[in-house]
């Protein structure tokens, strides 16, 4: 669990380092500009120049090495709140300046922690601002030169960029993440096909539009025939192997748009959309022969034979399982009729009969 954390911290602290760099960078011109005409002490300048330019870089370090990153990168946020109060009331709370870096300060806690360390953010900014007043005194700027106007410029131009472009990398980041776990959740993860639940969607999909388009389509049920003896007498590793290799083969012999799904265990299932009866036939003892052919250089007497059941869809059928149930009794007809062979629906096997009478 701890090193779940440690990962999710890391990438948070990296994703801080720049806007810091940048926001940090060009406030510091806007604090200049604010003090340049205040007696304030040299320290102040060292430490405002410590701030913007060395402090980004000592946080992210820290961050790095800490135990637990997002616990250090969080603290350092709140202490660049800190500052940020500080900051603002040692200009006087000059309106310009101070709106800036407040507003600046108070987006960036939003997008890195939400309304927790939005709220937080603003609580402790007040204890900087409290601190500042200790230090210095109270006072109070209302005039902001045009030095000022000019040193907030980048600030309100160049840091919102800077956080806008850090939250669109995350958010392609996150769409990444979303469509790889919905591909995940969709396939089978020992083939790398579709899974029973996804595939079944699609057949409704599929068999939907056959109907009202009057399209045509072919499902192919293949069964790894005498799997179980397989697994029983070489190992379930093998029997891995040998769903492995039917799934390559598959995806080497499909069309693109062809749908291939892992229905059971040993039980595969495919939709040829657009496809006559014949040419699902031939790509199906195509696939039957390539299969057949496979041999595994240790197991040399190891030998894979499919039984293959086919049923295109018509209009006679009355949904999707109808059109299943026709393969899947092609398939039964297959493995009565010796295994090792593709067979076809009754119906379609009357009307290639008639088709082909000779």
């Amino acid at each position: 669990m701890m090193e779940k954390k440690s990962g999710k911290g890391l990438s948070f602290v990296r994703r801080i380092y720049l806007p810091r760099i940048i926001g940090l960078g060009i406030g510091m011109l806007s604090v200049m500009a604010g003090i340049s005409s205040l007696p304030v002490p040299s320290w102040v300048w060292g430490l405002l120049l410590f701030n913007g330019l060395a402090w980004p870089h000592l946080a992210y370090q820290i961050a790095l090495r800490a135990n637990v990153p997002y616990h250090a990168e969080y603290r350092n946020l709140q202490l660049d709140s800190l500052m940020g109060g500080f900051w603002t009331a040692t200009l006087q709370f000059n309106p310009l300046p101070s709106v800036t870096i407040l507003a600046m300060m108070a987006m960036n806690n939003f997008a890195a922690g939400g309304q927790r360390l939005f709220f937080k953010g603003l609580l402790i900014q007040g204890l900087g601002m409290l601190l500042s007043i200790a230090l210095f005194g109270p006072g109070l700027q209302l005039h902001a030169s045009t030095l000022q106007v000019y040193a907030c410029l980048p600030m309100l131009t160049l840091y919102p960029m800077a956080v806008g472009w850090v939250c669109y990398r995350l958010a392609m980041k996150l769409s990444e993440h979303k469509r790889r776990l919905s591909a995940l959740s969709r396939t089978d993860s020992l083939t790398g096909l579709l899974n029973h639940g996804s595939w079944k969607d699609l057949l409704q999909l599929k068999f939907q539009i056959c109907q009202q388009q009057r399209r045509e389509a072919v499902i192919a049920i293949i069964d790894i025939d005498h799997f179980k003896t397989i697994n029983d007498t070489y190992g379930h590793v093998v029997g891995d192997c040998v769903l492995h290799q039917l799934s390559n083969e598959l995806k080497r012999t499909l069309r693109e748009d062809d749908l291939a799904g892992r229905y059971g265990g040993d039980e595969f299932c495919v939709i040829l959309p657009d496809t006559r009866l014949e040419h699902a036939s031939q790509a199906m003892e195509r696939l039957r022969e390539r299969v057949g052919s496979y041999r595994n250089p240790q197991l040399p007497e190891l030998r894979i034979s499919l039984s293959i059941g086919l049923a295109s869809c018509n209009e006679a059928l009355p949904g999707p399982e109808a059109w299943l149930n026709e393969a899947d009794k092609a398939l039964y007809c297959a493995k009565k009729a010796g295994r090792n062979q593709v067979n076809f629906a009754h119906s379609d096997l009357t009307a290639l009969k008639l088709a082909y009478p000779d």
